[in-house]
């Protein structure tokens, strides 16, 4: 793509209804990010930012109190699902809020690669999911997982299908 070339979106605003939804079905249906205790800071239609705070139930090793990679791993693919939620929801506004939120029935994991670059230390860690690209089957993402001196953790690619 040359530099002059831009990827053309259409500015979307959620309804508070939508945003509230995917909330709900983000943070207290899928039970298991309950556990992670991974909540949602930030939803736009192309991406999305959300937070863990570190728990003693997280620490994959005892000694240095770091996060496990099995919830690093877990927290990037929820969050790459939750991009490709907010995308399907962007692509979609001519339907109601709640038939919007149907079709996330659909959605799941087909391939998920995390590359894990320093140590999860910290009392929190910040997650950053985008879409890159939405067909009518497969959703790709790209995330990252940030400490709380903002330098980067991990990042994650993942394919998610859609219908």
């Amino acid at each position: 793509m040359s530099k002059n070339s831009k990827i053309e979106t259409v500015p979307v605003d959620f309804e508070p209804e939508f945003i509230e939804g995917v909330r709900e079905i983000f943070e207290e249906k899928i039970v298991f990010n309950k556990v992670l205790g991974l909540k949602i800071t930030e939803i736009k239609p192309q991406w999305c930012k959300g937070r863990i705070l570190m728990r003693p139930e997280l620490v994959g090793h005892y000694a240095y109190n770091r996060l496990h990679g099995g919830v690093n791993s877990a927290v990037l693919d929820g969050m790459g699902g939750l991009a490709s939620m907010a995308a399907i929801g962007a692509r979609h506004m001519d339907e109601a809020p709640a038939q919007r939120m149907l079709r996330f029935a659909k959605l799941g994991t087909i391939d998920l690669r995390i590359d894990y670059l320093r140590p999860g230390i910290g009392e929190y860690f910040d997650v950053y999911a985008e879409v890159l690209r939405l067909g009518s089957r497969v959703c790709s993402t790209r995330m990252e997982m940030r400490g709380p001196d903002g330098k980067l953790l991990s990042t994650g690619s993942g394919a998610y299908i859609v219908s």
